[in-house]
Order: C-alpha cells, then sequence, then structure tokens
C-alpha cells in the first residue's frame, strides 16, 4: 500500500508509520513530564497578578510609553522634513483641497508636457 511505503528523496527518507510512532511517544514523554508538575495554583489576592520575581507591579502610569517616545528616532532623523511640513499642515479642509487641486495642476500640466 503507498500510504505506508518509506519515500525516499534526495535528501533522506520519510515513513508515516514512522512519523506517527515518534509522535506518539513525544506526547507520552510530554505527558509524564507534565503529569510529574504540581497541580496546586494560588488562590486569592495573588492569583490574577502576573509574576514579577517577588517585586510589586508598577502603576499603570509608570509603564506608560508616550507615542513620542516610539518614534523619536523616525522623527529625528526626518526633522528636516518635518520641520519644512509640519508648518503647512494647518487642519483646515479647504487648504488641504487647494493643496490637491496645485499638485493635480502641476501633474496634469508635466505629464502634457513630456
Amino acid at each position: 500500500m503507498a500510504l505506508i511505503e518509506t519515500l525516499y528523496t534526495g535528501f533522506g527518507a520519510w515513513n508515516p508509520i514512522i512519523w506517527l510512532v515518534s509522535l506518539v511517544v513525544a506526547l507520552v514523554i510530554a505527558w509524564l513530564i507534565r503529569s510529574r508538575g504540581e497541580s496546586a495554583r494560588p488562590t486569592g489576592a495573588e492569583a490574577g497578578k502576573p509574576y514579577l520575581s517577588g517585586n510589586d507591579a508598577p502603576s499603570p502610569e509608570e509603564t506608560h510609553v508616550g507615542a513620542s517616545n516610539l518614534y523619536w528616532g523616525f522623527t529625528d532623523a526626518l526633522k528636516g522634513y518635518y520641520g519644512r511640513v509640519v508648518p503647512l499642515h494647518t487642519g483646515i479642509l479647504t487648504d488641504y483641497v487647494l493643496w490637491f487641486i496645485g499638485v493635480l495642476a502641476l501633474v496634469i500640466v508635466m505629464a502634457g508636457v513630456l
């Protein structure tokens, strides 16, 4: 039967029966190791706390990382670009539409010239 025959390739051999036996042996070893572990779980106030090597968990305010800290390398590397572009952002929609129409007109003119 072709399903249980050994497949020989240029890199080695593969047999599904040997693979299944190996899987069962590995699962039995994993089950034996797991069964020797401690089954008792902490209860009460300590049950939901993360393990921090015996230290108290810091407050969320102390562990908060601001977005400016996350992207400082990126913004610092592009400081010259941001220095020129950020003042152009007014937050007014009509300004953005004007920029869009201006760039679109420039592209159309350049496409007509080229």
